[in-house]
């Protein structure tokens, strides 16, 4: 059978193109680790091949023959929450079964089912684990995956049982235990059934270090998609693979899930001898951030979680400092894999750019009455004044209304005019977003093919939209402004270029706040819109 790009569940190497963990992560520490008797954190944003790396290194390390590893995914206890009886039970019950389906090991599984009910469930996970190393003829190295699923008194109890039988490894307690999640230990907050908040830090101090599973770098994604190459002798375009780096920044699901829809999805691209091009990618890159796949429905989830809301929302607005922020909410938002810090905080990739405005409105978007052939001159081109001068009337009529339902009402103008466009441009052209903390502003670019028929291989028209809330004086934003927008329409090499002021002062009626005027910058003439 063909080999495939993975987009659910872990890898298998029989079945998937994939690159090697030990490529991403330092094997050579890890293995230093574990025989140094250490427990360690591995996190890594969901769906970026943290349990495959962990089936890999128990399977490797087995191999070897110096430990007995075990795998086992304690997710299921999360429903349990405050109820440790059930949640430890579940735990504990998984652990045994996993040592008899991947270990072959029996008696673990019979002494549970024997003394399960006589010990306290607040003791039992240490029993049943200090029984284990007792009887093993190998020191135990243990991989508990979606450890920070677990929720209240069910995960203090595993922590500080875990952290009891420390002192007795490595001949009776584990020599390695390696908790897994998404998040690192410090970024537990634990409510226990009592209303206490415990972080995690505290509940397991005896974590020695925290590795994280990065995405994949440049090299690596053309690695990937270069494996297909060698598979099937199918080749793609050389100017692909710089628009797949911009597009996922490496987030190994998106860059697979784009592999997918390339090589099956497009069923034309079946037919092996027939090259993939530029058109074909763009036309999957659409199709993927249409279909709201699982992994883009719980990004979107995320960004109901006050934490999240935080970072996610003055990035939208442009407005805050990154100082205003707490530090420890930044890196969680960092650690979930939605933003990056270096060389400037900002939304991790070029699709979640996309879809995560797409998802604040998406209702709002779906009940506008909007067409693009309303905006559309004989020339096919897009008359960006009659569409500015009606959203003008649309956001003076229903911004109100439409932004109050928003859960991210910071940045309610600016989503809502992207709404609006994306409404238009989902005829046929493209809305490029770029946010960035601290610049007080909102770039945004669109693009819209000329030639039907050639799309975006033809002549495109492009337009730079250059967003701002009006803070303090206008006339000193308006000259900041300017130069901020003729910089980025030079450097977009856009032909059109417009600067729109969002006044959001209740106290200034509609008709002062409303306004058309145009201003000549290095030569390019740019439109100042006030709403």
């Amino acid at each position: 059978m063909e080999k495939f790009f993975n987009t659910a569940g872990p890898i298998k190497p029989e079945l998937h193109y994939y690159i090697p963990f030990f490529e991403r992560l330092d094997w050579e520490e890890i293995k230093f680790l574990i025989a140094s008797e250490k427990y360690f954190l591995l996190h890594a944003p969901r769906q970026t091949g943290k349990t495959s790396a962990l089936f890999e290194m128990m399977d490797l390390l087995n191999k070897d023959g110096r430990y007995s590893v075990l795998y086992a995914n304690i997710e299921g206890a999360q429903v349990s929450r405050n109820d440790i009886v059930a949640g430890i039970r579940t735990v504990c019950n998984v652990v045994s079964d996993s040592a008899r389906i991947y270990l072959q090991e029996e008696r673990l599984q019979s002494w549970y089912v024997k003394h399960y009910k006589e010990i306290q469930a607040e003791d039992l996970l240490r029993r049943l684990l200090s029984y284990w190393a007792e009887i093993s003829e190998k020191p135990i190295v243990l991989f508990l995956d979606e450890a920070d699923a677990l929720v209240g008194d069910t995960l203090i109890s595993l922590l500080r049982q875990i952290r009891s039988g420390y002192n007795q490894r490595p001949y009776a307690f584990p020599q390695s235990i390696v908790l897994c999640g998404l998040r690192d230990i410090r970024d537990y907050r634990i409510h226990t059934g009592s209303g206490e908040i415990i972080t995690g830090g505290s509940a397991f101090n005896i974590k020695s270090e925290s590795m994280r599973l990065g995405n994949f770098n440049a090299a690596e994604c053309r690695a990937l998609f270069l494996q297909h190459t060698d598979a099937t002798g199918q080749q793609f375009a050389d100017e692909i693979f710089s628009e797949l780096w911009e597009d996922t920044a490496g987030q190994p699901w998106l860059v697979n899930a784009l592999g997918y829809e390339l090589t099956w999805k497009n069923r034309a691209a079946r037919d092996r001898s027939r090259p993939i091009i530029l058109k074909d990618y763009f036309t999957a890159r659409e199709n993927l951030i249409q279909s709201r796949a699982t992994h883009l429905d719980q990004l979107t989830d995320k960004l109901r979680e006050p934490r999240v809301h935080g970072v996610i929302a003055p990035l939208l607005a442009g407005e805050k400092s990154e100082l205003q922020i707490p530090h420890d909410d930044l890196q969680y938002v960092v650690d979930l894999g939605l933003v990056v810090r270096k060389p400037q905080l900002k939304i991790a990739n070029r699709i979640y750019r996309e879809i995560i405005p797409r998802e604040l409105v998406a209702v709002t978007q779906d009940t506008m009455l909007q067409e693009s052939a309303w905006y559309v001159d004989s020339e096919n081109r897009l008359d960006m004044t009659a569409l500015l001068k009606a959203f003008q009337q649309f956001f003076r009529e229903n911004s109100q209304s439409w932004i109050e339902v928003f859960d991210y009402k910071e940045a309610g103008p600016q989503l809502l005019l992207q709404a609006f466009l994306q409404r238009i441009l989902n005829g046929g052209g493209r809305l490029n977003r770029e946010y960035a903390l601290g610049r007080r502003r909102t770039d945004l670019i669109i693009e819209w093919p000329l030639d039907p028929e050639k799309g975006y291989f033809g002549p495109v028209q492009k337009v730079v939209l250059e967003l701002k809330i009006l803070r303090g004086n206008r006339e000193t934003l308006i000259a900041e402004g300017l130069k901020q927008t003729a910089e980025y329409a030079d450097k977009c090499n856009a032909e059109e270029a417009h600067l729109i002021i969002f006044n959001r002062d209740p106290e200034i009626p509609w008709d002062k706040k409303i306004s058309l005027s145009w201003a000549t910058q290095t030569n390019r003439r740019i439109g100042i819109w006030g709403m």
